[in-house]
């Protein structure tokens, strides 16, 4: 399954190269709500909040209610995990705050979260730079890879999101022997994200059990949907 993905930065829909050099930026909401409205999920991320400066919350929920979506940035509490479900969201995308600063896996808010909301409704997000889970906006990493951390949340969430950061938005292909890797570690549904760049790809991961998001190749029209 290809899930498109949305991005919002400063009230605006964009895409960045591995999180970090803007490379295009849209303010045509309608059209993209449009163009996605047939897909049974979207991604929804709010980078300024997961990057720790503002949020967009109230786009997120104007979205949200008319997509199918998982939303996810700087979601760090029970509490704000039930305020994005309840503005419409169908699943949340907790990343960073399910590792602690040790270079631990949180679990203990895992079961928490899980016990409040539902595991179904979790989607954990594990976010790696050369091979270690990136946090905070991707501005800081932990000494664990997904092989340590997935193994750990498998009974606390629904789903796991996997983006490879060196590849995100270089539109250069996604690992596919990673995706053979990890699709092994979890029965859960597996999606994964970073540079995907066709339906040929997209169709392999699926025939691997992985679904794929996809953002730059589909707002450049190298990918067509």
């Amino acid at each position: 399954m290809l899930i498109p993905s949305i991005d919002l930065l400063g009230g605006r829909i964009v895409q960045l190269v591995q999180g970090e050099k803007l490379r295009l930026a849209f303010d045509d909401f309608e059209y993209w709500i449009e163009k996605f409205s047939r897909f049974p999920l979207v991604q929804l991320i709010d980078l300024d909040a997961a990057m720790r400066q503002g949020d967009n919350s109230a786009l997120v929920a104007q979205i949200a209610r008319r997509l199918p979506c998982q939303v996810g940035g700087g979601i760090h509490s029970v509490e704000l995990a039930r305020r994005v479900l309840d503005s419409g969201a169908r699943r949340v995308i907790i990343g960073s705050a399910l590792f602690t600063d040790q270079g631990a896996v949180n679990t203990e808010f895992a079961a928490r979260l899980a016990g409040s909301i539902g595991a179904d409704r979790v989607v954990a997000g594990i976010d790696t730079k050369s091979g270690n889970i990136a946090v905070k906006g991707w501005k800081a990493q932990v000494a664990l890879t997904p092989d340590d951390a997935i193994p750990q949340l498998e009974n606390y969430a629904g789903a796991f999101l996997y983006t490879h950061v060196d590849g995100e938005g270089l539109m250069q292909g996604f690992p596919v022997e990673t995706a053979a890797r990890l699709r092994k570690l979890t029965q859960r549904q597996l999606i994964v994200a970073g540079g995907i760049r066709s339906q040929k790809e997209v169709d392999a991961l699926e025939a691997l059990g992985a679904d794929a998001v996809v953002g730059m190749a589909v707002y450049t029209e190298l990918l067509t949907v």
